[in-house]
């Protein structure tokens, strides 16, 4: 993933049901969190955005369809795909991946079976195995909590691995509302800055001013020479 973020996308997630609207809720906090850009981790669900709300059962069923959603999104080689289903054999996502894969894009598997059709297909395999849910057949619980902590490590160490976090800092954060302006523009980026630069707190807020409250020291030119490579 991480070699994927300066093209047009880093990946896509493909899925059904609970798992995928596990999927858009990671997607959903990258720009926020790591400053991204919106469409850069999407989502894909069986049944379109009426899915999202509301379950469309049988919309997993459609092999092809999964395919014509990445047609439709212009997904391209320089994509990667991850198809999440926690059964790993949901035509929907099946169908999704051999398209990716015949296009020579990065596919990965995230489910709880692992010798699953998905596992088969997908380039790499991601199957945490959870056995029975609590209640027989309900891949929300054990199944669904195991899934969002492997979507979590996904995206959490692709975006340290591109410049994202400075040591443990969120340093691409964007102060985006009144609570962010608040807290994050009078404190902790101001911290976040100093701790990796070695600045003043005055120099800190000047700087962070014209920078619209990204916290990132890259392209600072305030920051002294030296504080790249500084650990925080």
């Amino acid at each position: 993933m991480p070699s994927s973020l300066p093209s047009r996308r880093a990946a896509t997630w493909c899925g059904a049901g609970t798992s995928w609207r596990l999927g858009i809720l990671d997607a959903s906090e990258c720009p926020p969190t790591f400053g991204t850009p919106r469409g850069q981790v999407i989502g894909l669900i069986a049944g379109g955005h009426q899915a999202i709300l509301q379950a469309v059962e049988n919309a997993e069923d459609n092999r092809e369809q999964g395919a014509q959603d990445l047609r439709d999104i212009q997904f391209s080689a320089s994509d990667v795909l991850v198809g999440i289903a926690a059964s790993g054999r949901t035509p929907y996502v099946l169908g999704a991946l051999a398209y990716a894969r015949s296009l020579g894009a990065t596919t990965a598997a995230l489910s709880c079976n692992p010798h699953s059709p998905m596992a088969q297909e997908a380039d790499i395999a991601l199957t945490p195995v959870v056995g029975p849910e609590v209640v027989t057949g309900s891949s929300r619980m054990k199944a669904g909590t195991a899934q969002k902590l492997m979507l979590n490590m996904l995206t959490t160490g692709a975006m340290i691995r591109s410049g994202k976090v400075y040591g443990n800092l969120m340093v691409d954060v964007e102060a985006t509302n009144q609570k962010l302006v608040r807290g994050f523009m009078s404190v902790r980026p101001n911290r976040a800055r100093r701790r990796c630069a070695r600045l003043k707190r005055s120099t800190a807020i000047s700087a962070m001013g014209g920078r619209k409250g990204a916290v990132s020291t890259k392209g600072c030119s305030c920051a002294p020479a030296g504080a790249a490579s500084a650990r925080c």
